[in-house]
């Protein structure tokens, strides 16, 4: 336990809300995300070089774990000037182009001419809330509306008008690095048939990185540092009950200890946690893994879609999960089948998020998603279950080779990008043998693609160093030998059969005659068979 003669003093400007009063001002305060601030870090190095290939990042995830926390505090390393827009602000065409753009497309607003070149990080928080489309703004309205003059019609303009269109005019135009930040990226894409093409033309311009929450020893380390900045004392159960009722969110575990630690002169205990936890239910959701355990232990349906509603992840990611699990985790051929059928009409239902956006998709592809988890299956799991992360889903694995994604696109006769999250999973599940339905050793689809060996046995997610894997390579080389002399002998039979000469009436009348098949027929007609 740590003693504290008393508590902490701070002057009258220090902030009352915890999460500014200690939020990060360096990188060497933050915690987690390491590999994710290296990212940025090297985004921001390529900016005292000149400029990088993609000018914005794109911070994903969820929220509380220092997106924009982390931008800031980097930037503050490096001595630049921030401009900061978020949802509260006003974000339409005129907003953002007399906050961002301007600046953007010009030297550092705060540059002295006499000290070491300097940038000014524009940063827009919470663009998946950006609503509206791309449709553009007329320049003479952006001007109207940017001196305010309400008494010229035009002169102002109302909630988010032009303001995605105005972002892509920032991202290509811009001489400053911008760091946009979001929670869900398809907020910003948009709800509606169009989506994919927004997405390419902000993927022009901007790298995204994923975020993840912080894990445990993460927490530990904040909420200690922030109590002995506030001077009170603690024990080691306090710190863990704290981590174990937070599924990585750091800002709500700040405000936790700020709310439970408000006018106390005791130290800070597990039983006062408890009971804190007890009296606040907050919204949180729980990671991948021990969600699906529980989801597929459960056997109603609503307990099914309360844990559904707690895992980490959105309905089409979920729907993905478990589409990619089931087959592996169910003994049963009818449960597999009967979670197929829920899960095709989930996809169905997804889709209707882009086509229809009064529809209410993403509530029935997560209730059909994790029915078909739960229910579907008519023999309880027992003992430990192991899901698997979707190989599908790891972009920069062997199954996503661009050759592979290509000669499928081409044969689809599709893009890239729906080859690849579309047609790609179904192939897998095909060929994974630890799938029901998967056998390496069935070569038909692999051949008609005009797959390598090594493709093939990347598609199977086995690895070329293994002794099994190389004796099917040799396998699959000598089924492709076979397989195009075939083709060849297909071909020049098709040929021969081309080159023949067509048969003269008289010639078959003669061989029908000759051969006495025929001889009640009728004068004057002809029987060709």
């Amino acid at each position: 336990m740590l003693k504290n003669p008393r508590r902490q003093v701070y002057p009258m400007g220090q902030p009352s809300d915890w999460t500014e009063r200690y939020r990060p001002t360096s990188e060497q305060m933050l915690e987690g995300n390491e590999v994710q601030r290296r990212k940025i870090r090297l985004w921001l190095d390529g900016w005292l070089q000149g400029s990088p290939k993609k000018k914005a990042l794109l911070l994903v995830g969820p929220p509380g774990v220092g997106k924009t926390t982390v931008a800031r505090a980097i930037a503050q390393d490096m001595g630049w000037n921030v401009i900061e827009l978020n949802a509260s602000d006003a974000r339409n065409a005129a907003a953002i182009r007399k906050a961002a753009t301007s600046g953007a497309t010009h030297r550092s607003l705060f540059h002295d001419p006499s000290a070491p070149p300097s940038r000014t990080l524009i940063l827009l928080d919470e663009v998946d809330h950006l609503s509206g489309g791309l449709r553009e703004i007329s320049q003479a309205r952006i001007e109207q509306a940017m001196v305010n003059d309400e008494n010229v019609r035009g002169g102002t303009l109302s909630g988010d008008s032009g303001g995605k269109a105005e972002l892509l005019n920032l991202l290509s135009q811009t001489k400053q690095p911008v760091i946009l930040a979001c929670n869900d990226e398809m907020g910003l894409w948009g709800k509606n048939s169009s989506w994919r093409s927004t997405r390419d033309r902000f993927g022009r311009h901007v790298q995204k990185i994923i975020f993840d929450r912080a894990n445990n020893e993460a927490l530990r380390r904040i909420a200690r540092r922030v109590l002995r900045e506030e001077g009170i004392e603690f024990d080691d159960g306090a710190i863990t009950a704290l981590v174990k009722n937070n599924h990585g969110d750091l800002r709500a575990l700040v405000r936790d200890l700020q709310v439970m630690t408000a006018g106390i002169t005791q130290p800070l205990t597990k039983s006062m946690v408890d009971v804190h936890a007890g009296e606040s239910q907050r919204d949180v959701s729980i990671e991948i893994f021990p969600g699906l355990d529980s989801l597929y232990r459960s056997r109603t349906a609503v307990s099914a879609l309360k844990v559904s509603q707690t895992i980490d992840k959105d309905p089409s990611e979920l729907l993905n999960w478990v589409h990619w699990n089931n087959a592996s985790l169910f003994s049963h051929a009818g449960g597999i089948q009967r979670g197929a059928q829920s899960l095709k009409q989930a996809d169905k239902m997804f889709m209707g998020r882009y086509l229809n956006t009064a529809h209410r998709s993403t509530y029935w592809t997560q209730h059909l998603s994790s029915l078909s988890a739960s229910i579907a299956n008519p023999v309880p799991l027992e003992g430990r279950i192991f899901p698997s992360y979707p190989h599908f889903l790891r972009r920069s694995g062997a199954v996503a080779r661009p050759s592979i994604v290509e000669k499928l696109a081409t044969v689809t006769a599709t893009s890239k990008s729906t080859a690849r999250e579309e047609f790609l999973p179904a192939l897998m599940l095909l060929s994974r043998e630890e799938s029901e339905l998967g056998d390496p050793h069935n070569f038909g689809i692999s051949l008609q693609l005009g797959l390598t060996a090594e493709e093939h046995a990347a598609m199977c997610g086995l690895a070329l160093s293994r002794r099994s894997t190389k004796e099917l390579v040799s396998a699959y080389k000598e089924a492709k030998e076979q397989y195009l002399e075939n083709l060849h002998q297909e071909e020049v039979m098709s040929q021969h059969q081309k080159s023949e000469p067509v048969p003269i009436l008289e010639d078959i009348r003669q061989t029908t005659d000759e051969d006495g098949e025929d001889d009640e027929s009728t004068p004057g007609q002809m029987t060709l068979f």
